[in-house]
């Protein structure tokens, strides 16, 4: 994740959010002779779900300390 922060991931996921309000609000409209169509839902959906992961793991490091917890057992019969 070599230059993405928790800020920037942040932003981008607002960005999308927004988008996505846009999208819902008016898929398409015609002025004159002129049709303006906005993306495609299912790519912003995608994005905000690539986002919102992103800004997951991000807090999980944050919260872990970059480090993963791993546990080792051994099962014994006794």
């Amino acid at each position: 994740m070599a230059g993405i922060n928790k800020e920037t991931a942040q932003k981008h996921l607002d960005a999308w959010l927004e988008a996505e309000m846009a999208i819902t609000t008016g898929q398409s409209y015609t002025i004159g002779s002129r049709v303006l169509t906005r993306a495609n839902l299912t790519e912003v959906r995608n994005a905000i779900t690539y986002w919102e992961d992103k800004v997951k793991k991000i807090e999980n490091i944050e919260k872990n300390g970059g480090r993963n917890k791993i546990r080792r057992v051994v099962p014994r019969d006794l």
